[in-house]
């Protein structure tokens, strides 16, 4: 049986501040980054912050592709501001040289009006982990089938491990297409499992959220020992505050489990017996790598097509093959 509750926890620290801060630079409509020699023009990245990592770590490795064959490369960070968003779009429209745009928008509905106006100019626009009204195509994900999986996952280890009600924090995110259909597939996971959970679906975006959700949730119901999330920077924050409290890391009677994996969550995942025990990972350079491949061949006047990149589970054999900096 399952039953639920939901709140919300929305925490912005100093850190996360500099961080969006140190990422954005250059004119309103965002960073902009030259090649060597003549170039062919811009195409442009827009994702809805840049308070993810995985986000940041795109952009690094996208930047000399783009360059190699010959544009600008555009970015900026709208930090989950849907006008800011709309109106740095808008700035790349009137540029006159911009040759396709792609994005992750802090609201898709709101991007239709301005998409089709990038169209309507001769600039192809393209959507990042899914696709809205007016798109050429886009990099897509496996959203509520890779939240399903995980749930699945999840409801297994607890029907093994357990006994009785488990409480399970649910670190979702239900405003953006991406983070609702990974939490909406997370819960139909555990579902189709018939585990026996009191979910309570959390509101949370970064690490310093996860943070503040594990201290309330702990507080409201102090055995939770079940942690999901629909991504994994949150459910770092909520480790962490886990491991200040004196959890140890290897501890069996606890299961977190996320969808992707950056470089830190690698390190969690390496520990031997680690509470982490469920990871998949959308790699950092397979996206970037797809969306400038996309963004390239739209900007060169080529038939675009969804691209579906699919994740892919981490283990403690695997996990040393998807670091980023190392």
């Amino acid at each position: 049986m399952h039953r639920f509750t939901r709140s919300a926890a929305v925490v912005l620290s100093a850190t996360a501040a500099l961080l969006l801060s140190a990422c954005a630079s250059g004119d309103a409509a965002g960073s902009e980054s030259s090649g060597s020699g003549d170039s062919k023009g811009a195409v442009a990245m827009s994702f809805a912050g840049l308070d993810i990592p995985i986000w940041v770590d795109q952009l690094a490795i996208m930047e000399p592709i783009i360059n190699e064959a010959g544009y600008e490369f555009l970015s900026d960070d709208p930090a989950w501001d849907i006008q800011t968003q709309v109106n740095d779009w808008e700035n790349w429209i009137q540029r006159g040289d911009v040759k396709a745009i792609m994005g992750y928008p802090v609201q898709s509905d709101s991007m239709v009006a301005v998409t089709e106006k990038a169209q309507a100019a001769g600039i192809p626009v393209l959507g990042y982990a899914g696709t809205w009204e007016g798109t050429s195509a886009g990099v897509v994900l496996n959203n509520y089938e890779d939240g399903v999986r995980l749930g699945e996952e999840a409801g297994a280890w607890i029907k093994e491990n357990t006994t009785g009600t488990q409480p399970v924090a649910l670190l979702g995110y239900w405003e953006t297409d991406l983070g609702r259909e990974r939490s909406e597939g997370i819960v139909a996971g555990l579902e189709k499992s018939k585990a026996d959970v009191s979910i309570n679906e959390i509101s949370v975006i970064n690490l310093d959220d996860g943070y503040a959700a594990a201290q309330s949730q702990l507080a409201a119901e102090p055995d939770t020992k079940i942690w999901l999330g629909m991504a994994s920077e949150p459910l770092q924050g909520a480790y962490q505050y886990l491991t200040d409290q004196g959890v140890a890391e290897d501890d069996p009677t606890f299961l977190l489990g996320a969808l992707d994996a950056t470089d830190e969550i690698l390190d969690i995942v390496a520990v031997k017996d680690s509470i982490w025990r469920l990871s998949y990972i959308l790699p950092a350079k397979m996206l970037a790598e797809a969306n400038a491949a996309l963004l390239i061949a739209a900007a060169e006047g080529e038939d675009v097509e969804d691209t579906l990149i699919e994740s892919i589970q981490v283990t403690p054999e695997n996990y040393a093959d998807f670091y980023v900096k190392k």
